[in-house]
């Protein structure tokens, strides 16, 4: 994901790709377009009801909705909201999740460790 992405860009770009016009994505979130560009215009973070309909309204695929999740955390400086849940739920995640920030892992060393879990359930 690009530094400088942020979600108002990618709501902008997705809406358009549609042709949907900010207003009628405001109807669709039953949101007032003021609203929904303050949004755009990163003026404001996405509210999770929103996040929870756009994937289906705006046609996204999974890797679509997962970079949206993250730009949507990005913005509100939290987790992805498709995260917690699982992180909390498994103890052995977040003992993953803290072994791996003790021992600053690279990016490289979670891109190793992502191919071989994929690797491993194909």
């Amino acid at each position: 994901m690009e530094n400088n992405k942020t979600f108002g860009r990618f709501l902008i770009s997705k809406r358009m790709e549609h042709e949907m016009s900010a207003r009628q994505l405001a109807i669709a979130l039953d949101y007032s377009a003021v609203y929904i560009c303050d949004i755009e215009k990163d003026r404001r973070p996405v509210p999770d009801d929103i996040l929870e309909k756009l994937p289906a309204l705006l046609h996204l695929t999974e890797a679509e909705t997962e970079e949206m999740y993250d730009l949507a955390a990005r913005s509100r400086n939290t987790v992805s909201a498709d995260l917690p849940e699982y992180i909390m739920e498994k103890d052995i995640v977040r003992a993953a999740l803290r072994t791996a920030k003790k021992h600053n892992v690279t990016d490289k060393q979670w891109e190793d460790f992502i191919r071989r879990i994929t690797k491993e359930s194909d």
